[in-house]
C-alpha cells in the first residue's frame, strides 16, 4: 500500500476502549470506515463521532460486508486471539490491544495464523512508546548501560471499581492467578535488553484476598513474577490491580554494568533518575527529565519525532504512546519499516505472563517460556 492511499480501517470494541484511537488513526493518515460494538444504543452516536459510513454489532458480518484495509481490536482480552485470527485469514492487517492472547494454546493458534497470513499483525503495547521509556530503549541500544543483567517493572492499578462496569475485568484481569496483564511492565523492559528474552519464569502472591461486592474472593492480590532471561539476566514484575492504594502504573528499574535508571513512582516531589558512566565516573543520580533537556544527549539518543512530537501526540492517551503505536502500524502496512511488536515480540511479552500463571498453580515452580519463534 502506497503512502497516498488512505487506509480504511474496522475498530471493534468501538464503544469503549477502540474509540481512543481515533485522533492518532486520522493524524497518520488512516480512516475509521467501520465500527462494531455490542452495545446497539450506543453505536449510532459512536459512528457519528468518528466519521465512520459503516456500524455493525456482529463482528463476523463487519469483515463480510466491510471494504476494510486492517482492523483496530479494543475488545475484551478473551477476544483478541479469535478476532485477530478472523482478520489474518481475510488478509487483513491487525492492530490489537494487550495482551495478545490468554492462553499458551491460543498463543499457538494466533502464531500460526500470523505465518500463514500476509498481513501485519502488531500488538499494541503502547508502555513502550512513552517519552522516558523511549529515551531508556535508545541509551540501552547504544551500550550506554553496559551488560544489562537487571530490571524491574510494576502496574500497581486498583481496578475493583472499573471491574463492576466492565465486567469481563472481574474474570480475565482479576480473577485469575498469576500475571494476568503484565506487557506493560515487560513490554519496555524487553526493549530495553535488545536481542534477550524471557526463558523461564516463577510467580507467588500473598495469601490474603479482597471479596467483591457479591462477597467472591478475587484470584488474586500481588502476584510477583520472576523472569530468567536467555542471556543471564533477571526481571521483576509485579502487577497489583486489587489492593487500596495510589495508582502507580508506569514503575522501572534497569541495572546494567555501567548504568542504572529507576522511574518516578508518583509520589510527592518524586522523579524519574538515572546514573550512566559516560556521564559521571562517580555512581550519581541525574534527573531523567533534566537529562532530556541537555540539548546534543537528545539529538544523540531521542528520536526526533519525540524531540519535536506533532500536536496530535501531545494530546494522544499514554503519554503519547496511541499515537505512536498507530504511526508504526500504519508505516508497516504500508512497507516504510518493519513492524517493532510483530508475532514475535507480541509473544515475548505475553506468553511469560500466561506460563506465570500456571506456575502459581505449582507453589511457585520455575517453568520454562516456549520461544514462539520454533513453533
Amino acid at each position: 500500500m502506497s503512502s497516498s492511499e488512505q487506509l480504511k480501517v474496522g475498530l471493534v470494541g468501538a464503544a469503549g476502549r477502540g474509540g481512543s484511537f481515533r485522533a492518532a488513526l486520522e493524524a497518520n493518515g488512516a480512516r475509521i470506515y467501520a465500527v462494531c460494538d455490542l452495545e446497539a444504543e450506543r453505536l449510532a452516536a459512536c459512528a457519528a463521532a468518528m466519521g465512520a459510513e459503516e456500524q455493525y454489532t456482529d463482528y463476523a458480518e463487519m469483515l463480510e460486508r466491510s471494504e476494510l484495509d486492517a482492523v483496530v481490536i479494543g475488545t475484551p482480552m478473551s477476544w483478541h486471539v479469535p478476532q485477530a485470527i478472523a482478520a489474518l485469514e481475510r488478509g487483513l492487517h491487525v492492530l490489537s490491544e494487550v495482551p495478545a492472547a490468554v492462553s499458551v494454546e491460543e498463543c499457538r493458534e494466533l502464531v500460526t495464523a500470523c505465518r500463514q497470513s500476509t498481513a501485519v499483525f502488531m500488538m499494541a503495547e503502547n508502555y513502550t512508546y512513552m517519552r522516558p521509556n523511549v529515551l531508556v530503549r535508545e541509551l540501552a541500544r547504544q551500550g550506554l548501560f553496559g551488560e544489562v543483567y537487571y530490571g524491574e517493572g510494576e502496574y500497581l492499578h486498583d481496578l475493583k471499581g472499573l471491574n463492576e462496569i466492565t465486567t469481563w475485568r472481574r474474570q480475565w484481569q482479576t480473577g485469575i492467578a498469576g500475571v494476568t496483564y503484565g506487557t506493560h511492565s515487560l513490554g519496555p523492559l524487553l526493549q530495553w535488553m535488545p536481542g534477550d528474552r524471557v526463558t523461564s519464569v516463577c510467580c507467588a502472591d500473598a495469601d490474603c484476598r479482597y471479596r467483591d461486592p457479591r462477597g467472591d474472593l478475587y484470584g488474586q492480590q500481588t502476584p510477583v513474577m520472576l523472569c530468567r532471561t536467555a542471556r543471564g539476566g533477571l526481571l521483576k514484575v509485579r502487577v497489583d490491580m486489587v489492593s487500596d492504594r495510589p495508582h502507580a502504573m508506569t514503575n522501572y528499574q534497569l541495572q546494567g554494568a555501567d548504568g542504572a535508571y529507576e522511574s518516578a513512582r508518583g509520589g510527592p516531589g518524586d522523579m524519574g533518575k538515572i546514573w550512566l558512566r559516560e556521564l559521571s565516573a562517580e555512581p550519581k543520580w541525574v534527573a531523567l527529565e533534566a537529562l532530556m533537556e541537555i540539548d546534543s544527549l537528545a539529538e544523540r539518543f531521542l528520536p526526533e519525532i519525540w524531540r519535536n512530537p506533532p500536536e496530535e501526540a501531545r494530546q494522544a492517551g499514554h503519554g503519547g504512546g496511541d499515537f505512536f503505536e498507530v504511526l508504526d502500524f500504519v508505516r508497516a502496512i504500508r512497507g516504510e519499516a518493519p513492524c517493532p511488536i510483530g508475532i514475535d515480540e507480541a509473544m515475548d511479552m505475553t506468553l511469560p505472563g500466561l506460563v506465570s500463571q500456571q506456575s502459581i498453580q505449582q507453589a511457585g515452580a520455575w517453568l520454562e517460556v516456549p520461544d514462539s519463534r520454533e513453533w
